[in-house]
């Protein structure tokens, strides 16, 4: 078994955000395109979808059906414009200024704790900031954990003093990652912790931590899940999806309404689809927030099969080329940033999907790029910027 070795001291320093690039090894050509035109493709039927879902929906759409189609474009906008930031500032820059993101995700997610925060669909994760806009601090959080475990558990060895994280710099990140992680517990916002846990045992993979920091960080999930449900943190309606989940029958009219509804959508769909705004279930709004979290079930309804496959196609093209980014970065803190992307979405479209299908409990998270939220669309698009900065600040071959 060969050990990967990361090494930073080919890097000359930069001048500026980015270094000086060449005609010929221009930014266009470092660009990863496949991830790039995926993510917009993504993001483009989430905008049909979200159209379908809503645009009846006048107790949503303030009487205008495009309200929710011009605010997902608007979001999407300023998602990729985020991205364009982010790959400006480039991923070193801001692995010097993470202790100060990190702060402000701890500060943010605080107040909604506060009079500040505002409960929507049962959780008390939002802050209200006025003009019919929210902001959900919890997504932000996602991308904050895997820039603090990043720089830590990569400073040593990308100096070359370390093959791997020492015991003490993985109790320091994991230390980190819990503080915020418990906070937002507080609220509660179960999806979005599940979410963080997924990232932190992905970083820890990645970063080449010892195996039994990954054993035990899977064992004391495990416990403080028992944890949680014995001391009754979680509220009624978290229970009730799990016992939905575990016996679909058990209330089909209330608890167990949505999946019942969702699969109802999803199996009508056959092969091809009902056609674009054409779907029963979603033109008579039987399926709950179908704008949101249960976005999937009009692509399966309307779009059938093929449409809902050609979704999962685009997602597997975002996991490839992030995975492709991760294995030719040379430095172990873009190869952990990478990582943590890559759990984040990889488990966060399983959940989404598989709870519509009825194979994994609701949870309340939205599909990455195609889901109505501008807060996730933000997040999912920082994290793309992060992906291409890790891919353009890399040495190219002549």
């Amino acid at each position: 078994m060969t050990t990967r070795s990361f090494s930073v001291s080919r890097y000359a320093p930069e001048r500026g955000p980015l270094a000086k690039l060449t005609a010929r090894d221009s930014l266009l050509r470092r660009l990863d395109w496949p991830i790039l035109l995926s993510a917009l493709a993504l993001s483009f039927i989430g905008s049909l979808l979200v159209w379908s879902a809503t645009r009846n929906r006048t107790e949503l759409n303030q009487g205008d059906p495009y309200y929710f189609l011009f605010r997902h474009a608007l979001n999407t906008g300023i998602g990729v414009a985020l991205m364009i930031g982010t790959i400006w500032l480039g991923h070193r820059t801001l692995r010097g200024a993470v202790p100060v993101l990190y702060t402000l995700s701890i500060v943010l997610i605080l107040a909604v704790l506060t009079p500040l925060g505002a409960t929507i669909n049962g959780a008390h994760a939002w802050i209200v900031v006025g003009g019919g806009f929210s902001l959900q601090p919890s997504e932000f959080v996602k991308i904050t954990i895997i820039l603090v475990m990043a720089m830590l558990l990569a400073a040593k060895v990308d100096a070359g003093d370390q093959l791997h994280p020492d015991h003490r710099t993985v109790a320091k990140a994991l230390t980190l990652a819990a503080l915020p992680m418990g906070i937002v517990m507080l609220m509660p916002d179960l999806g979005s912790v599940m979410v963080m846990a997924v990232i932190v045992l992905g970083v820890l993979l990645a970063s080449g931590a010892s195996n039994r920091w990954v054993l035990g960080l899977i064992g004391a999930g495990i416990g403080g899940a028992v944890l949680v449900t014995a001391l009754g943190m979680l509220d009624e309606y978290q229970i009730n999806r799990f016992a939905a989940f575990a016996n679909p029958d058990l209330d089909p009219a209330g608890v167990g309404y949505n999946t019942n509804q969702a699969r109802i959508a999803i199996g009508s769909g056959g092969l091809l689809g009902a056609g674009l705004f054409k779907g029963s279930q979603t033109t008579g709004q039987f399926v709950p927030e179908q704008q949101t979290d249960f976005v999937f079930t009009v692509a399966g309804e309307e779009l059938g099969f093929v449409g809902a496959g050609l979704i999962l196609l685009l997602l597997g093209v975002v996991l490839w080329r992030a995975c492709r980014i991760a294995r030719e970065t040379t430095e172990l803190y873009g190869t952990v940033v990478a990582a943590g992307i890559i759990a984040w979405f990889a488990f966060q479209s399983f959940e989404n999907i598989g709870m519509t299908l009825g194979i994994m409990p609701v949870a309340g998270l939205p599909l990455p790029f195609v889901s109505y939220g501008g807060s996730s669309m933000f997040a999912v698009w920082v994290a793309i910027g992060l992906l291409q900065s890790i891919r353009v600040q890399r040495p190219m071959t002549a």
